[in-house]
């Protein structure tokens, strides 16, 4: 059975939090059912807070997990794992979560730059970590890939100023270029 927990696996990362100075869920997202239901969350992240705002360390054991956090101003990150977990490597997550917001907002991380730049949270967040793997820890990489995902507008959302890229520069056609009729097209009368 101790074989077993030991096995190495690439779900790493249980779930990634950020709070507030008074404890209250800015953001979650939980990659497992540790937790199942918002009540058990929300009790388990009062539960990390109340241990870990008081403390200047940066990691911490609670409830069979690793828990790693950082504060910056009024927000409370934290990257949570089991308790066999790398700590290195979750905090390499929490480090590049925080460059990379630090570097969207202008290194202005508090809660109200955070609140209205959330779209951009929840990119950087699932470019980091998918379904509890580390896919990047490069800050630069994960800013690089929110920006070029920010700029797609979903075609609900286009309006007639906003062509779909491959119209936006239509190839011009000279005036003599003759263009082929299209197949099944009522052939034009030759000039006789």
């Amino acid at each position: 059975m101790e074989a077993l927990i030991l096995e190495p696996s690439l779900y790493t990362v249980k779930a990634i939090l950020i709070l507030d100075n008074d404890g209250d869920r800015l953001f979650a997202k939980y990659y497992d059912d540790t937790y199942p239901s918002v009540k058990e969350q929300k009790a388990f992240e009062k539960n990390i807070f109340n241990k870990t705002h008081r403390t200047d360390s940066e990691i911490a054991l609670l409830e069979g997990l690793t828990v790693v956090y950082k504060s910056s101003i009024d927000l409370y990150f934290y990257v949570i794992g089991s308790s066999y977990e790398n700590e290195l490597m979750l905090m390499t997550v929490l480090n590049c979560l925080f460059d990379s917001l630090s570097q969207m907002l202008r290194k202005n991380v508090e809660k109200r730059a955070l609140l209205e730049n959330m779209e951009g949270l929840f990119l950087a967040v699932d470019e980091i970590v998918d379904g509890g793997v580390i896919l990047e820890s490069d800050p630069q990489q994960v800013v690089h890939r929110v920006a070029l995902r920010g700029e797609d507008v979903p075609l609900t959302e286009q309006t007639v100023s906003q062509p779909p890229p491959s119209l936006r520069h239509p190839t011009p056609i000279h005036p003599s270029t003759r263009i082929p009729d299209a197949p099944g097209a009522i052939p034009k009368e030759k000039d006789a």
